[in-house]
Formats: structure tokens, sequence, C-alpha cells
């Protein structure tokens, strides 16, 4: 964009692009004063709209309704047209989304699509100098195959927030992820916060089918760094291709999002919270819990208590939704980081 684009006009240009590109539904808008300015609509068109965008984009009635939106306040924002116009790209684009048939919303919100995650609270490095994730999601709360584990929930993002400022807890140790869905927080850790290995594991054979595909997007297609692995709370850890479980290597540190949400799947959480504190004695577990349910919150501390795990609160303050910068997530959910400790 221009030069004559102050940083607080550069910022809401910022945060409107990584929201649109996270496929987020409560978007927010720059002033029109400054989607008015060629450079601006320039800018928006070759980075959310172009087809030949870098960056994977949201699906097309996604794209639409933004459009529709955008388009509106630059014209409520025009006093002279003289002056300034909406840009002939931002209208073609517009007339090629409502040319092309949308599928059905049931269908569309089953079909799995690019979602990007822009890690505000990462410096730019050489390595990257944007910090993103980004993930093939199915955007409905349940995929038709039954699982939670195809799109990235709050909890997660909570919980990559907390590691992002902590990268210590993860950087050169070994990792475990449970309940690892889209993988989200094993690519963390795998790719911006330099873990030595990460295991992605998870008990849903569609969600350990669907990760790979998550893995490529992120530069780790034939890479040793991450591990898919179908591990089914409560079983015992056994090994398949190697004699022993992970090949006997231990992990440093175990990590998990919303695994405590189905209070019947909670004694079995912990059992194999304890089998892994028993093949690696001295690992960290760290896991976020999005309060949506207190009763099965309870129930997971109780569980704790009962295997000799204390559960310790980690303050960690989540930021109000005007200030976030990416990723996006509720800020009117409780979330709770908690870390474990194993016979202290």
């Amino acid at each position: 964009m221009g030069s004559s684009t102050t940083p607080t006009q550069l910022d809401q240009v910022t945060r409107f692009c990584r929201q649109f590109l996270q496929y987020d539904y409560d978007v927010e808008l720059p002033d029109g004063e400054i989607l008015r300015e060629a450079d601006v609509q320039d800018h928006l068109f070759k980075k959310l709209f172009a087809e030949d965008t870098v960056i994977p984009l949201p699906p097309r009635r996604y794209r639409l309704r933004i459009l529709k939106q955008l388009i509106a306040v630059i014209e409520g924002a025009i006093e002279d047209w003289d002056e300034h116009g909406i840009s002939d790209d931002l209208t073609s684009s517009l007339a090629e989304l409502i040319s092309t048939p949308p599928l059905p919303e049931v269908m569309e919100l089953q079909q799995k699509c690019c979602v990007t995650y822009h890690l505000s609270l990462l410096p730019p490095s050489a390595r990257h100098a944007d910090p993103h994730i980004t993930l093939l999601e199915s955007r409905a709360l349940i995929a038709a195959a039954g699982t939670t584990g195809l799109r990235t929930w709050e909890a997660g993002l909570h919980l990559g927030q907390y590691l992002c400022t902590r990268p210590e807890l993860v950087r050169n140790k070994r990792v475990l992820e449970l309940g690892t869905g889209t993988g989200y927080l094993a690519i963390l850790c795998a790719k911006h916060l330099d873990a030595r290995h990460v295991i992605a594991s998870d008990g849903s054979d569609d969600v350990i089918n669907h990760l790979p595909d998550n893995l490529f997007l992120n530069g780790f297609e034939g890479s040793d760094k991450i591990a898919p692995m179908d591990l089914k709370w409560g079983h015992a850890l056994v090994g398949t291709e190697e004699a022993t479980w992970n090949g006997g290597r231990g992990v440093d540190v175990v990590i998990g999002a919303d695994i405590t949400y189905d209070s019947r799947m909670v004694t079995a959480l912990v059992a194999t919270l304890v089998d892994v504190v028993s093949a690696s004695k001295e690992v960290s577990i760290i896991i976020s819990v999005a309060e949506r349910n207190k009763a099965s919150y309870d129930e997971f501390l109780k569980a704790c208590e009962r295997r000799g795990f204390k559960v310790q609160d980690k303050p960690f303050s989540l930021s109000s939704r005007r200030e976030q910068k990416g990723p996006f997530y509720s800020d009117a959910t409780p979330f709770h980081i908690c870390q474990l400790r194993y016979g202290d």
C-alpha cells in the first residue's frame, strides 16, 4: 500500500485480512475512508480475492458475503467520484462470485476448506516472515463421519497463544499432543516453536486419515518431525510396527486442548495420562479447557485427584476480541490453562 497509509489504517487492513483468511464470521471491516483509497483496494484484491493468491481462500459463499459488505462500505464513503472509485478488480470478482452457483449451505459446511491462522504473538523470522498455519477444516460442528476433530476449536487457539508466549516449554522437547484434531497445536510446536519431535495423536481414524493433508500444507510432507499416531484413551500404550510404544522413546511434554468436554471419556483420558507418566517420568502435562460444561471439568478434576495428579491453574489473560490480531476467537468463554503434576 502507498506511503499515505498511516500505521493505524494499516493495522485495520491487516486485521481485516487476517480475519478473512481465518474464515471469521465476525469480521470487522476497515473504515470507509481507508477502503475508498485505490491502493488499499488493490491490496485487498491481490491478497483476498485474486484466484492466484498465495494463501488458499475461504469458500465462495463466504467471499461473496464479505465482498458485498466491502463494496457497500466503499460506496458509502465516496463523496467525490472524480477523486475515489471502486476497483474494477473488486467489481469483476463480485460479478464472478455472483454468477457462480453456490453449493447448498449444508453441503458447503461439510466440505473442507482452507483456514489460515496468523500467529500475531510470534515475531517475523528468516524462516517465517509472516508466521501462520493453514489447515484444511470442516467448519461444521460435527462432521458427516460423526467426529468433532476436523475443525480447530477455540481452546486449541488459546493454548497455542499460551505456548507462543512461553516457547521454552516445548523448544527442543519431545511433544505428545492428545486429541490433535486438525493438528493445529502439533504443527505450531514443530513449525514455529522448535520442538524436537511431535506426536500428533487422536483416537479417531477419520482424523488420522485427514492429518497428512494438513502436514503437507505446512511443509511436513515426508518429514519425520511430526508423527501421526492412533491413540485411543484408556487402551494400553503398546507398539505397532515397533516392539514398544513410540519405539521406547519417552516424551517431555504432553499437551491437549478441549479434551475434557465429554465426561464419559474423562476416566479413560486420565488413565492414558497415567500410562504416559509411567513411561516418561519427568513429563510435563499442559492442557487447555473451555469451560462450556463445568460438570465435565469438575469430573476431570476428581478423576485426576483419584489417580494422583495435582492440577494447577496457570494464569493467562485472554485478550479482548477488539485487541486480538490473530488468531481470533471468543472472549466470552472462560478458558483454563492447567498444568498436571503426578505424585508430587
